[in-house]
């Protein structure tokens, strides 16, 4: 069974310009080849802006990891540094059970800075400290039991690999932050040869438009999004996902990838 899907993509077409074009192209993709990952969805945040965002982005988001489970995409629940709360956890136990493969020398990739200062924490709530704020996953996203629970990128890749899953689907927060550099995170998938994809609605930056570039909030999340595009990975939409998976058939055979015509047309 496969779905195409509308990916957005960024090109530097004169290297060393620095003068980017964004490109879209139709992908194919195998179900079977494919897996959803939730990164830190978590049930609270020490940055109250940010809880607050991520509580609005939980509605959004739930009803596609159900639509995705029901065409058969596996699911990844990735919420770090909360697996003691999962432990007994069948989903947990599952990922546990894979034996663990050495992952493949990572691929030396070009990682520029990001285009926003968020070396303060990027929150904009005032006088908000750090803590441990979380305890598990939102509970606006179901667990089912054909999911699998993790936080650690040995064990995701092993997973993978063992159900011979090359596509990554990511979504989750933060864009600049945990999405590109947790363990299991975008970077280090890519660097090991899993193919991500980001969706870019289904995603929230830490960003204080009081520091650079200091434009406001949402502008902020899409020029991480922008760089993203441009270093590490294709994005998609919410909607354009889900009208792909309305649209799953059969395949014919083939390989999983098959580039379809390009757009170089702004969105």
């Amino acid at each position: 069974m496969v779905f195409q899907l509308p990916l957005r993509s960024r090109v530097e077409v004169f290297k060393g310009t620095n003068d980017w074009h964004q490109v879209r192209i139709r992908q194919e993709f195998s179900i079977a080849e494919t897996a959803l990952l939730i990164c830190d969805m978590w049930d609270n945040h020490w940055c109250t802006a940010a809880a607050q965002r991520v509580n609005a982005l939980v509605r959004k988001m739930a009803p596609i990891v159900d639509q995705s489970r029901n065409a058969g995409i596996v699911i990844i629940h990735a919420p770090s540094e909360v697996m003691e709360y999962y432990k007994d956890y069948p989903q947990r136990k599952e990922i546990l059970a894979i034996p663990k493969l050495p992952p493949p020398v990572g691929l030396d990739l070009r990682d520029p800075p990001l285009p926003i200062d968020d070396t303060q924490g990027g929150c904009e709530t005032p006088g908000a400290k750090f803590f441990k704020a979380w305890t598990k996953e939102h509970d606006s996203i179901r667990i089912q039991p054909e999911d699998v629970i993790s936080d650690n990128g040995t064990e995701i890749y092993s997973f993978l690999r063992s159900k011979r899953i090359q596509n990554l689907l990511v979504m989750g927060v933060h864009t600049n932050m945990c999405i590109l550099n947790r363990p299991f995170g975008i970077k280090q998938m890519t660097r090991w040869g899993i193919h991500c994809i980001l969706v870019r609605d289904l995603t929230d930056a830490m960003y204080d438009p009081n520091y650079r570039p200091f434009v406001n909030h949402a502008r902020g999340t899409e020029l991480v999004v922008e760089h993203i595009e441009k270093y590490w990975c294709p994005s998609t939409l919410s909607n354009e996902l889900s009208e792909a998976l309305r649209h799953v058939r059969r395949s014919s055979g083939g390989g999983t990838f098959s580039p379809k015509k390009i757009d170089r047309r702004a969105q």
